[in-house]
Order: C-alpha cells, then structure tokens, then sequence
C-alpha cells in the first residue's frame, strides 16, 4: 500500500464522523458532502505525517468548511421559508431517500431551529452540545476568544432548548398530536376520528391547499377526508413546541414547509391550523422536544 492509500484509508475511517458533523451544521446532505470532499482535498495538500490528532484536525478543518459556507449562504439571504408548499424543495441533486433517513435520524424539528441560527452559534452549538467537543478547541474555529465562544453556545442552546412547560400536559398533548400524524401517515380514518372532536375545525393558509378546498373545514368526518387526501406530507411531520404548546413541524429534510398549531381538549383536537405564510412562521418560536447536555 503506497502513501496515498494509507491516507485514503485512514481519511475514509473519519468519514461518517465528519459528514455527521457537517449534515448537523448544513441540514443538507448534498453539502455535507461537499464540505467533506474539501476537507480531503486540503489534507492530500499538507503533510499529514505532521498531523498528530488526525479526527481533531479533520473535524476543524470541516468546522471551518462549513462555517464558512453557513456565512455565504446568509450574505445571499438564503431562506428555508417560502418554498413551494405542494411541492417538495430541491437540494442540489442529492438523494430524497438518503437525505429523509438523515432529517428523521437527526430530528426535524432540530434541524429548522439550527437554520433560525447565526452561522458561528450554530458551530458552537453542534461542535459541543452534538459531538462535545471543548471549548478551547471550538474558538480557533470561529475566531473567537474560548469565553466569548461559550457565549454563543449558551446563545444557541437557549434558541434550541425547549421552554418550561407543563410536563403532564405537554406529555398527553404529544401523544395525542403524534396520533393524529401517524394516523396520516397511515390513511387510518378511524384513527383519525378517533383523535378529532366531533366539530373540529380546520383553519389553513392558502397556500397550503389545492384550488377549490376552502380555507376552513368543519366537522370531524370533513376533515378527516381532507387529510387523507392532502396527508402525504404528514410523512415529513414531526412533534414540536410551537410557542411552547404542543404543535408539529412539516420539514422535508429539515427545510421548514408548514407548522401545525393545535387546540386539544379532553384528549382530543377541536381545532388545529396549518400555517405556510413565511411571516407568519418567522414570528413563531419553534423548539424540538429533546433534551440537550451541556456544560454550565
């Protein structure tokens, strides 16, 4: 084995680590990958025998890839929202297949929180709080001092984190919203009707419908039909807290489309809405239900 194999094989052996960190930082598979193939070609152009701690060097080196490609794509004001709400967005080429398993392996509703970050808090919060990796290495990468670089991590962290809410409410809610989606997911009328009131009513944005489907639907069996037609999308739902109530996220792969909001009563959804208008969803505080360690 000559040179350039041995360093081909031990690059290959970082590479699952690296488009994790770079998909986590770009929410695009498509980029990942780029990020990761730049990350080669600049360590085939130094002298790796010099590299003492190649995944720490390697993982800096796509830090830095990606950083700067976050801050390219803010200068361009590149925007998750707005995209066309009956179709499906367009991520450079790369493969729909792979790039759900990646959105759903990594949470949806993760991934639409991380793109409403600065591209260095974003950096801080991933290389920590996802992969923990310490401080004083993370500053280098953002060119900021190790104090001011736990800054924007904390910033970040408070952005993700979920607010306080009522645990028990939050809980049952969740259950009941996960219910409805899977119900969706699965064309199930009768569980459909079984988590909507008799007089649900459904609100919606217009975008989000096809032409002819009025703005709103009353009546469980009503609505119940409309999401069996329209529910294809429920695949890329997931849970989330929507201005910290239980609500869902439609993201195909991790690009925001719409937010459900739901009223839920006695175990059951009297009233929900499906929100597209990109104002709208700005002004909206999304989190993910999950919980992040850190540091204090």
């Amino acid at each position: 084995m000559d040179g350039n194999d041995e360093l081909a094989e031990r690059f290959e052996a970082h590479r699952g680590h690296l488009r994790a960190v770079a998909y986590r930082m770009l929410g695009s598979s498509a980029e990942a990958d780029d990020a990761v193939q730049e990350a080669w070609l600049r360590l085939v152009r130094v002298d790796a025998g010099e590299i003492g701690n190649l995944a720490g060097w390697l993982t800096t080196v796509v830090s830095r890839v990606c950083l700067d490609m976050l801050r390219s794509r803010a200068a361009r004001r590149e925007d998750p929202l707005g995209q066309p709400v009956l179709g499906q967005p367009d991520d450079g080429g790369s493969d729909p297949e792979r790039e759900a398993l990646l959105a759903e392996s990594v949470g949806r509703a993760l991934l639409v929180v991380l793109d409403t970050l600065a591209p260095a808090e974003r950096v801080a919060f991933v290389l920590h709080d996802l992969f923990a990796v310490p401080f004083d290495r993370i500053a280098p990468v953002v060119g900021r001092t190790t104090v001011t670089t736990k800054k924007l991590a904390s910033r970040a962290r408070h952005k993700v984190a979920p607010p306080r809410a009522s645990g028990s409410a939050s809980s049952a809610d969740r259950r009941v919203v996960e219910a409805f989606l899977a119900a969706s997911r699965e064309g199930d009328m009768e569980a459909l009707l079984a988590v909507l009131a008799p007089g649900v009513v459904r609100r919606a944005d217009p975008a989000t419908l096809p032409p002819g489907v009025p703005a709103v639907s009353r009546g469980a069996r009503a609505v119940a039909g409309e999401v069996l037609v329209l529910g294809g999308r429920a695949r890329y739902a997931e849970p989330a807290l929507v201005d910290g109530t239980v609500g869902a996220v439609v993201a195909p792969y991790g690009r925001l489309l719409l937010v459900l909001t739901f009223t839920i009563e006695e175990g059951v959804i009297t009233e929900y809405e499906v929100i597209a208008d990109p104002t709208r969803l700005r002004a909206l505080s999304l989190s993910p239900f999950r919980s992040q360690k850190h540091e204090k």
